[in-house]
């Protein structure tokens, strides 16, 4: 079993930063991958990175490739999502998802557990 928490959410301007914050639990949490998924109303949970257990490899969705940058550190069991140049379009729930072995990343079905979302709202 693995628990994950997200945090770091918030109200933003245009053109602000935020920092997203993974916080994993339970067994053998370094085995997983780690993905982010954002679901604005009306939309479907889409895809928008994800990061390798080791740390090595690293996946983003072309919407926010440049801006968001997706780091973890395992001795601290915790997956980092930096987003710089917020945009309106970045107005979500954003979760994490924990994934042994992934075809797809972007993949919701793909992966075995979800924390319970933070909002982020980037508005003036």
């Amino acid at each position: 079993q693995v628990q994950l928490v997200e945090s770091g959410g918030g109200l933003v301007r245009p053109g602000g930063s935020l920092r997203l914050t993974c916080a994993a639990s339970g067994s053998s949490v370094d085995e997983y991958a780690i993905g982010w998924f954002r679901q604005a109303p009306g939309k479907e949970r889409e895809g928008v990175s994800c990061i390798t257990d080791t740390g090595h490899g690293t996946y983003y969705a072309d919407s926010v490739k440049g801006r968001f940058t997706i780091s973890r550190d395992n001795t601290k069991n915790t997956v980092y999502l930096q987003m710089n140049s917020l945009k309106p379009e970045d107005t979500a729930v954003y979760y994490c998802g924990a994934v042994s072995l992934f075809d797809d990343w972007s993949d919701t079905n793909e992966y075995d557990y979800w924390g319970q979302g933070t909002q982020v709202t980037v508005s003036s």
